[in-house]
């Protein structure tokens, strides 16, 4: 049940850091409303406040190290799905290969 928890708190901090990001980028570089981009950055605080939830069991290093891998996989199909930016044949072998990192190094049995 915790490694299921884990898993979560990575996808919910993934959505907030790629989601509050991508508000940010709408009100500077879109032009859109400087409340979406206050919007953003409560959504990033947030984001920052996720990662602290993960079991005790790891440690900081760790813990953002497997994020960036969840973050690349989480940014390309953010890409796909909403900016319409279909991934590549290596794209797809990159995300695979971040999510094997990710497993190895979150979940991996320590003696």
């Amino acid at each position: 049940m915790e490694t299921l928890r884990s898993i979560g708190l990575f996808l919910l901090a993934g959505l907030c850091e790629i989601g509050g990001g991508y508000l940010v980028w709408q009100w500077l570089r879109e032009g859109k409303s400087i409340v979406v981009g206050l919007i953003g950055g409560v959504v990033l605080v947030v984001y920052g406040i996720i990662p602290t939830l993960q079991p005790a069991a790891f440690n900081f290093g760790r813990v953002y190290a497997a994020y960036g891998g969840v973050f690349i996989v989480l940014s390309l199909l953010w890409g796909w799905k909403i900016d319409g930016k279909t991934p590549d044949t290596f794209d797809l072998i990159g995300g695979l290969i971040c999510l094997v990192g990710v497993t190895v190094i979150m979940y991996w049995p320590r003696s």
